[in-house]
């Protein structure tokens, strides 16, 4: 059995877990299979997808930059035709980024197609580099420079485009959901269906807490038409396709049904004037769909995607009338140190809350310490030991990558899915240090642009 489709298997059956580095969506095999005639699949950080026509080949999506040389290669192995059409399903930069080295070796331009959002998303890119920088950098525990420059498309569309090249027609479906940008191509003629980041072998990406809205109530209703389409191969954004009609079904029909949840249960109390904090304490998601190997809240949370709702349909503000016009985090923090007996004493039920496992109510204190007296060593000590001990609990990359930025983004232990980890499983022993590279070369470009 080839590598993909062996992990994919493991997967399903429980042999293999998101939950560990080498299996993670985010730690790609680097290999190109072929999924059905004419069809094939390369399994990058961001997956591509390759249909062979009369014309050449198309690609949906690119992948990202930097295995941009490892797709290029593993195509090129598979199929010397020219590439004639690449699809953005959206415009995340680690699917946008591996058109280059195809281009370069045709000399020519090739016609890139997405919907009419991805343009305003590179703009917006391009004014808020240094933020996104910023917040990569820190969800993924590894330095990412951001890129300067995009890939503009040629081609854009509103709601559906057939496009149709060599005689071969893909089916192409805007669907907000994590972004407003998005589309899933479907390719009838081999019942292959492509999700873009609509499916990613994880609890949907749809409460991202760095990034702009999300958008699950519609993320569903998409998911809810690609489950009528009797696709018999799946090929998500990240992790490993799906084959067989029955296990694309259930995959699609229950990613829908956690966020359909989500949404009821979220919106069911804002509309009885419960607050934000009310709303957290509330609403779960079914345990019996996180347990599904490809729900697993391994980069994403639940919780996030309730605050997501909470967002979208109620603002900003979380209900509670201090937070309307709050004191400086500061100011507060002091008086609070000083009722409870100095900084240091906050530090110290910290640590004691700490090591009895109430985590989150440790971070709540030690954080009112430090910020209380921000130069105490004793009290950054036990900080660093209580986000730790918190990075370590998390589930998600997302919490993991912020916890441990919080305490100078430590190295994470080994066998967890940080972003050095999944580089590591990815590229093997110089993973870290091409990762590393390729980010000082960007920025180096950067530099003298």
């Amino acid at each position: 059995m080839n590598p993909v489709r062996e992990l994919s298997e493991k997967l399903w059956s429980g042999e293999a877990s998101t939950t560990s580095a080498a299996a993670h969506p985010f730690a790609p095999q680097v290999v190109l299979e072929e999924v059905a005639d004419g069809v094939a699949f390369f399994s990058g950080f961001a997956n591509v997808g390759i249909v062979r026509t009369d014309a050449g080949l198309v690609l949906v999506d690119t992948g990202s930059w930097l295995l941009a040389p490892q797709a290029h290669a593993a195509i090129r192995a598979w199929s010397h035709a020219p590439v004639t059409t690449a699809v953005f399903t959206h415009g995340h930069v680690d699917h946008v980024m591996g058109l280059a080295p195809f281009e370069a070796e045709q000399g020519s331009r090739i016609e890139v197609v997405a919907h009419e959002a991805v343009p305003a998303r590179f703009d917006r890119y391009l004014r808020t580099g240094g933020y996104n920088a910023c917040i990569n950098s820190r969800q993924f525990g590894a330095p990412i420079a951001w890129p300067i420059s995009f890939r503009t498309p040629d081609r854009l569309f509103a709601d559906a485009l057939d496009l149709d090249v060599g005689g071969r027609r893909l089916a192409l479906t805007h669907a907000r959901g994590e972004t407003d940008d998005h589309a899933f191509a479907w390719l009838a003629d081999r019942r292959v269906l492509f999700t873009g980041d609509l499916f990613i072998w994880a609890s949907p990406n749809a409460g991202n807490p760095q990034k702009v809205q999300r958008y699950p109530d519609e993320w569903a209703r998409a998911l809810r038409r690609m489950e009528t389409l009797g696709a018999e191969v799946l090929c998500p954004g990240h992790g490993p396709p799906i084959w067989g009609a029955e296990r694309v079904r259930q995959a699609l029909g229950e990613t829908a049904e956690l966020l359909e949840h989500l949404v009821t249960e979220t919106l069911g109390l804002m509309n009885q004037g419960a607050t934000l904090d009310d709303v957290l304490g509330s609403v779960k998601a079914p345990a019996r769909l996180l347990d599904r190997p490809y729900l697993r809240p391994v980069y994403d949370e639940p919780e996030f995607v309730v605050r997501n709702v909470w967002r979208l349909y109620g603002g900003w503000w979380d209900g509670n009338p201090a937070h309307l016009s709050p004191a400086p985090e500061a100011a507060l923090a002091r008086e609070l140190a000083a009722l409870s007996g100095g900084a240091a004493r906050l530090a110290e039920r910290a640590r004691e809350l700490g090591e009895a496992g109430e985590l989150p109510l440790a971070c709540h204190l030690v954080e009112l310490a430090f910020r209380a007296s921000p130069d105490d060593a004793g009290v950054a000590a036990i900080r660093k030991d209580v986000y730790l001990r918190r990075a370590n609990a998390a589930t998600s990359l997302m919490s993991k990558g912020i916890y441990r930025a919080a305490v100078g983004g430590l190295p994470a232990p080994a066998g967890s899915a940080d972003m050095a980890a999944l580089a590591d499983a990815a590229l093997g022993d110089a993973g870290v240090a091409a990762l590393a590279a390729a980010s000082e070369r960007r920025s180096a470009s950067a530099s003298a642009t």
